[in-house]
Parts: C-alpha cells; sequence; structure tokens
C-alpha cells in the first residue's frame, strides 16, 4: 500500500468515523469491509493460524467499535485500527509463548493450500507444486522463528507493503527502529532458510 492509497483512504475514513461515532453501526461496517482483508492478512501472518486470526480479528473490531467515541483523529483511522490489532495480536502471541512453548505443529497446515500463497500458473505441474508447498513450509517455519516484534515489522513492510513511516506510528518506534527490526528480522531469516535448496 503506497502513501498515496494511504492517504486517499484517510479522506475518505474521516466521514464515516464521523458518522459510527455518532452511533451509525452502518457506518462502522463499511470501515470494517474496507480494512477486513487487509487486518486479517496481518494478524494470521503473525500467528499462522486462521481460526486465531478470525478469533483476533472479531477481537479488534470489537474492541475498536468500542473504543471508537474516544477516536480523536490524531492519526488516520487506518493507523489507529491497525495499532490495536499489531497490539492484540502481540499480546496473543506473548500468552500464547506463556501457555506452552509453541510447536510447529501448532501452525495452520492448510498454508500449502492458501490462495494467497499459491501459484496458479504452476498447479498443472505436480513436481513444481510440492517444491512450492515445501517452500511456503519452510518460510512460513521461518517467520514463526522470528520474535514477534520483528515479525510484526516483517509482516507488514514486506507482505502487506506498509510504508516505514505509517509502521512506526502503528508501532509507537522510530523509522530507525524499524529499519534495524526489518534488517535483523532479514538476516534471521536468511540463517533460518541457508540450507533450504528447491
Amino acid at each position: 500500500m503506497s502513501e498515496t492509497e494511504i492517504d486517499r483512504g484517510k479522506e475518505g475514513d474521516k466521514e464515516l468515523v464521523l458518522r459510527a461515532q455518532n452511533g451509525d453501526a452502518l457506518a462502522f461496517d463499511e470501515l470494517v469491509e474496507k480494512y477486513s482483508r487487509k487486518l486479517y492478512g496481518l494478524v494470521y501472518h503473525m500467528t499462522s493460524n486462521h481460526d486465531d486470526a478470525n478469533d483476533l480479528l472479531q477481537d479488534v473490531f470489537a474492541k475498536a467499535y468500542r473504543s471508537i467515541k474516544r477516536f480523536q483523529g490524531r492519526s488516520s483511522f487506518y493507523t489507529w485500527i491497525y495499532t490495536i490489532a499489531v497490539n492484540m495480536t502481540l499480546n496473543f502471541l506473548k500468552k500464547r509463548k506463556r501457555r506452552a512453548a509453541m510447536s510447529l505443529d501448532h501452525i495452520d497446515s492448510g498454508i500449502q493450500n492458501d490462495p494467497a500463497f499459491i501459484d496458479y500458473s504452476h498447479r498443472a505441474n505436480p513436481r513444481h507444486q510440492v517444491g512450492v508447498n515445501e517452500l511456503q513450509k519452510k518460510l512460513n517455519e521461518a517467520l514463526m522463528k522470528l520474535s514477534e516484534d520483528h515479525r510484526a515489522v516483517v509482516t507488514m513492510f514486506d507482505i502487506q507493503g506498509v510504508p516505514h513511516a505509517e509502521i512506526s506510528k502503528i508501532l509507537g518506534v522510530t523509522e530507525g527502529t524499524v529499519r534495524s527490526r526489518l534488517h535483523y528480522a532479514h538476516k534471521q531469516l536468511q540463517a533460518f532458510l541457508v540450507d533450504y535448496a528447491p
């Protein structure tokens, strides 16, 4: 998502936010519709589990709905709702880690069939598809080995295309910290995948 797209979205959100703050549930539904897909992608890539992502997304929108009257517009609605989603997901991941050391068995095996991860042009070639599935699995496992903070920046920047400046607002850190986390996360991912040969 480019900064121009974000700016255009901010303008369109202002009216919907005002209407939602005045009790218009349909206006809030429009905001949910507008951001559901991107927020689902964010949460799913951080948790790697469809059920957890669905549950968290419902909680994110429920919290946003309860808090919308307190939203003062100091940031865009986009930044505000992303901040809620990232914080709730990071809290969830920390609790999950405390409950039990995460096993790769908890990772959603459905990722191999997720349309967002499949290159349809090669579906007719079973050998290629096996290689693609194996690579997807390795990438997913490597992503889950990152710390929650590093996974958040990789998900937002590399997967969702959120600019550094927007990530810094969402996470409440400097752009330099965002760049540093990305650099470190990329080095870790390279190290995790160094032995993988497709």
